[in-house]
């Protein structure tokens, strides 16, 4: 122990500095204890952020990644009415939007042309759809660009379509991997308890079901992410209880690249607005982000090491402050974000290797561009102007170049009210 750390944990609570000086020791953080940390304010707050920088420099060093990538999100219209959600829209709504297949597989060429190496694909649960729609847009996109890096389909998307198919989920997880995909976003867990599950969304995926799918994909070699959504209903013990169940999970099977803490952003969430359940919280603040990253390194890790933050929920000026806080990844490039930004975020749909560098830098930590799977892509040093320009530090305007979820709504609207039919989802009209 440093003797400028040692100093700081001499200010700190006991109780805080017992768990503190434990987790430097190399003993596992139970989610007890970590519930301890979550009240860390003032000076044991900086403790606790300072144990988790030294920790992320011991487990993943000091350099920091960012993958150019293109979320696609190719309907928005769902079967689920989650009360978290400002994204979905039923069937008849005038803002229920599809993408045909060969809008979806334009996107990507586009995003390939930018300089893309991944695609994030993911969407509502659309009513009746073919029995392969997600093979059938997998097919399209690796036929159309076999090098792209296909990130899609949520736990939830894949339940929904191994009911479709009418095949066990390990079974269809298999076709998925077959068929081109290269990895799963571990999205849809929100808070891995079915008591706090059922009062945010009766009728979603369960924890069992959850795991089910993640596990099949990490047996056959197929990784995922894993993430929380936090800062709504849930408890402090039932938040700490997720990353708990994560990482035995992880110790288990290996297979989560990376976890991702979202907030959730309620301006626009019916959870919130029309609220649906007493005693909702409007997000977290700005300090439990901070010390939802910290801990997160403290009991993830170990076993864990990419801790990713999102500039998309909180901005880039607080992603600085939490990649020293234990994060070590910013993510993605994005080009287009619907779903944060349906519900109200407003941090905007692209982030540009350059100005994501910037960030990086300015934290004191070095930028290397990556693959999803956290392969290195592009190492850069210290001084900016050696840096190459890359393809989409060109945009100046991202909602001209790509769209925008609005463009999408608005779009479907005027179609509805000309009274055109010609909306379809992957082939289907509607």
């Amino acid at each position: 122990m440093s003797v400028a750390l040692e100093g700081v944990l001499g200010a700190v609570t006991a109780p805080v500095r017992g768990v503190l000086e434990a987790c430097l020791e190399g003993r596992t953080l139970g989610w007890a204890d970590a519930v301890t940390l979550w009240g860390a304010r003032g000076r044991d707050l900086q403790a606790l952020t300072m144990v988790a920088d030294c920790l992320r420099e011991q487990q993943a060093g000091d350099r920091v990644g960012y993958v150019v990538n293109r979320n696609i999100n190719f309907t928005n219209v769902c079967v689920k009415s989650c009360k978290f959600c400002a994204f979905s829209r039923t069937r008849r709504s005038q803002e229920g939007y599809y993408l045909e297949v060969e809008e979806v597989v334009e996107r990507v060429l586009q995003a390939r042309e930018f300089g893309a190496t991944e695609v994030c694909v993911q969407a509502g649960l659309p009513p009746d759809p073919p029995r392969d729609i997600y093979l059938r847009l997998l097919r399209a996109i690796k036929d159309a660009a076999p090098e792209i890096h296909v990130h899609g389909f949520s736990p939830e998307e894949v339940k929904y379509g191994a009911e479709l198919a009418g095949a066990p989920i390990a079974s269809y997880v298999r076709e998925l991997k077959e068929a081109g995909l290269g990895s799963i976003p571990g999205t849809s867990a929100e808070i891995l308890d079915d008591a706090v599950r059922g009062r945010l969304a009766g009728g979603r995926i369960s924890t069992a079901e959850w795991i089910e799918v993640i596990s099949a994909a990490h047996r056959l070699g197929l990784p995922t992410t894993c993430t929380i959504m936090y800062g709504h209903v849930e408890t402090d013990a039932e938040r700490m209880k997720h990353l708990e169940l994560l990482r035995s999970i992880q110790l288990e099977t290996a297979g989560f690249t990376e976890f991702v803490p979202l907030s959730f952003v309620h301006s626009e969430a019916p959870l919130h607005f029309k609220k649906m359940l007493p005693n909702v919280r409007s997000g977290p603040s700005g300090a439990d982000v901070v010390r939802m990253i910290a801990i997160s390194r403290l009991m993830l890790g170990a076993s864990l090491r990419n801790i990713q933050v999102s500039w998309v929920k909180e901005g880039l000026r607080q992603a600085q402050q939490l990649l020293c806080s234990g994060g070590n990844d910013l993510g993605g490039t994005l080009m287009n974000e619907s779903i944060s930004t349906s519900a109200g975020a407003s941090h905007g749909q692209l982030m540009t290797p350059t100005v994501l560098r910037e960030a990086i830098r300015d934290a004191g930590r070095s930028p290397f561009e990556r693959s999803t799977l956290y392969r290195s892509v592009r190492d850069f040093g210290p001084d900016p102007a050696t840096d190459e320009v890359h393809p989409l530090d060109r945009i100046e305007d991202a909602e001209a170049s790509f769209g925008s979820y609005r463009v999408l709504v608005d779009r479907a609207r005027s179609k509805r009210e000309a009274g055109e039919r010609s909306l379809a989802i992957v082939g289907r009209p509607v």
